[in-house]
């Protein structure tokens, strides 16, 4: 990758295009500390966008030399880019939708930073929800009086060919379905469904289409947002990004994936595990090509042995059949609207779902939390999947994430303790992963970051 040898000065597009004076004064107080820093790494992401690296330190020493300026003018902000990628500009001209990610970026970095971040230490479910909420709303992502269309569509950035292929026909199927989609917003199965919804989207002269993506600053930077993406989100932690999809989505299509994936499948369904969500319609479908039988097997018998029967109640498995797909989470969507219409609930934020403390707060891994966790069968379900879940997270950080990478790399591999038949499952579903390179992008060579011990 070349970088840009000149700065570029670039104005504000989207939801920053207009400030007061107040609002400029409080993005110039972060010339400098941690927030300019996360600020400056998530800006290098969406700048980076169709990067072939999975690995966020290898971003930011690639360009280490990058740098990012807040200049305040007259009429509200510009932004002062040195040594950029070269790869976001076109005859010297940054590319419309990466301006308008960069300063998505800068939105939700300095709102939390601002107004959000004092309230972050709040351990109540329900103001935490509520922060949510408000930084969905501060995006203008939430629509009132739009019936669910939202369609959260999760999935590996490390895919082969056909997995992708079949993505995309499910993004068109639903796209001619006039459904809309919400990814992780990355490569792999989070691009291939937006791509396929863009062109159903176009047969059906739908010009409002959606394609959203929700990200955080931990993983941007290895999975920077697809050029598909016209609505972007940065939460601030992976649990507040896991909240946002439930809550904002009507429904999930499941596609084949690693462990991040497996991370988000715990958290939706150990929210959904909850016997007060009992009664709550949430579409959830696991699919991928005919090949991806034996994955979805695993993933189902895994599922299955730590989580009981109750789950796999809460998700069907479809194979080789993008348009069934459609039709089941369109026919889903049909039932969300009636239950919250009934119920007299908002159809663009699932206010009554109930999710629990232990799925709200932030988990940081390192190795003492990792060898901590309790990894047990004789917990109740929604806790032992919300364990699995924080134990998946931080494998995920351990082989993508710089603050993982260089704890594994100072004192080794994390370690997960746990009953014995738990680390057999768990032990035989991760060395499928690696045999099947859904660990890191294909051709890149996998060490393990974990350790399973019983």
């Amino acid at each position: 990758m070349d970088k840009l040898p000149d700065s570029v000065t670039v104005y504000p597009l989207g939801s920053m295009d207009l400030l007061s004076q107040l609002e400029v004064a409080k993005l110039r107080d972060i010339g400098a500390g941690e927030v300019r820093e996360r600020f400056r790494r998530c800006a290098l992401a969406v700048l980076n966008t169709g990067s072939d690296f999975d690995d966020a330190r290898a971003v930011y020493e690639h360009f280490a030399d990058f740098d990012i300026e807040l200049l305040q003018v007259e009429r509200g902000i510009r932004l002062r880019l040195v040594n950029a990628p070269a790869q976001a500009f076109v005859d010297g001209e940054l590319i419309r939708g990466i301006r308008e990610h960069l300063f998505a970026v800068l939105r939700d970095v300095i709102y939390y930073s601002t107004e959000m971040e004092q309230r972050a230490e709040a351990d109540a479910p329900a103001r935490i929800t509520d922060m949510v909420f408000q930084l969905l709303r501060n995006a203008r992502v939430l629509h009132t009086r739009v019936e669910p269309d939202v369609v959260v569509c999760w999935g590996g950035h490390s895919i082969d060919r056909e997995e992708y292929d079949y993505s995309k026909a499910v993004g068109y199927h639903l796209g001619l379905r006039g459904l809309n989609v919400c990814t992780g917003c990355g490569p792999g199965a989070m691009k291939g469904p937006m791509k396929g919804a863009a062109v159903a989207h176009g047969k059906q002269r739908i010009k409002d289409g959606r394609y959203i993506g929700i990200s955080e600053p931990g993983i941007i930077a290895a999975e920077p947002p697809n050029p598909l993406v016209n609505e972007l989100v940065i939460m601030p932690d992976i649990e507040k990004r896991l909240e946002a999809f439930v809550r904002f989505g009507h429904g999930i299509v499941v596609f084949p994936g690693g462990v991040g994936t497996t991370e988000e499948l715990f958290f939706v369904l150990g929210v959904l595990l909850n016997p007060a969500n009992g009664d709550l319609p949430f579409p959830v479908v696991l699919t991928g090509p005919a090949e991806a039988a034996p994955y979805f097997e695993q993933v189902d018998a895994f599922l299955r042995g730590t989580l009981g029967a109750a789950a796999a109640q809460r998700y069907q498995v479809v194979l080789g059949d993008p348009e069934k797909v459609a039709r089941l989470m369109r026919e889903g969507l049909r039932e969300v609207r009636n239950f919250r219409r009934d119920q007299g609930d908002a159809w663009y934020f699932n206010w009554r779902l109930r999710i629990e403390h232990e799925f709200q707060q932030p988990f940081e891994p390192t190795h003492e939390a990792m060898a901590a966790l309790d990894l047990g069968g004789a917990q109740p379900p929604h806790l032992l999947a919300a364990n699995l879940r924080r134990a998946f997270s931080g494998i995920v950080a351990g082989n993508v994430k710089d603050d993982g990478i260089r704890r594994i790399e100072a004192h080794g591999p994390f370690e997960l303790r746990g009953e014995r038949q738990v680390m057999q499952q768990l032990d035989r579903l991760l060395e499928a992963f690696v045999t099947q390179q859904r660990m890191r992008l294909p051709g890149v060579e996998y060490h393990p970051c974990y350790r399973l011990v019983t």
